[in-house]
């Protein structure tokens, strides 16, 4: 019998008790800041099964923000003290966020550690989202929030690969064409590894 989308996905990611420790080699990574330790970091990767047909939440955040403004993101954030691990501060920030209780999420694995231009070692939670979920996003942090078919991110023809120029230096960044809001940079890059894990898996 052929597995299901959501029985590779369950196989792709990396188990819990295997947690990623820093950025894999293997991971598109983001340009390195020299001479800079990056903090940790987590955010949620939330999958909704809605009949058998997976979708990925994501976030767009507000204008105003001094950093990353109107930017399509996970939700997620800065590790704190009191966070046990990548798993609370996921669940801890997306509550923050866009008000889904921890109760309705059901992390089952992650993705690569991916180090950002802005200082962050970030560990990618994978999680089930129960498809009765009511969104509340804070108003200050999140201008949107949306979900996008999870078959969009593998097909080949959706992602495109765009030259820009970041402190004087010529970089590449990821971007998948959709019909939303950009999804690129950093989301993207961590939608690619997520690709590329189901590629690999039978």
């Amino acid at each position: 019998m052929t597995p299901s989308l959501e029985q590779r996905l369950a196989r792709a990611v990396r188990p819990l008790e295997d947690p990623p420790a820093a950025a894999s080699p293997e991971t598109e990574r983001m340009e390195a800041l020299e001479g800079r330790e990056h903090a940790a970091a987590a955010v949620l990767v939330p999958i909704i099964n809605r009949s058998g047909s997976l979708s990925v939440l994501l976030t767009r955040r507000t204008d105003h923000l001094a950093t990353h403004a109107g930017q399509v993101s996970f939700p997620g954030g800065r590790s704190e003290a009191d966070d046990a691990d990548a798993i609370a501060t996921a669940l801890r920030e997306t509550h923050e966020e866009v008000g889904i209780e921890p109760a309705l999420l059901r992390p089952f694995g992650y993705l690569d550690c991916l180090e950002t231009v802005s200082g962050f070692c970030v560990t990618p939670v994978v999680a089930w989202l129960d498809s009765g979920y009511s969104a509340r996003p804070d108003p200050h942090e999140v201008a949107e929030v949306f979900e996008v078919p999870l078959e969009l991110f593998l097909l080949p023809q959706n992602l495109r690969r765009v030259r820009i120029e970041y402190r004087g230096k010529p970089r590449e960044i990821l971007e998948f064409a959709h019909d939303g809001p950009r999804i690129w940079g950093a989301t993207a890059t961590m939608l690619f590894n997520l690709v590329r894990r189901l590629e690999k898996t039978p």
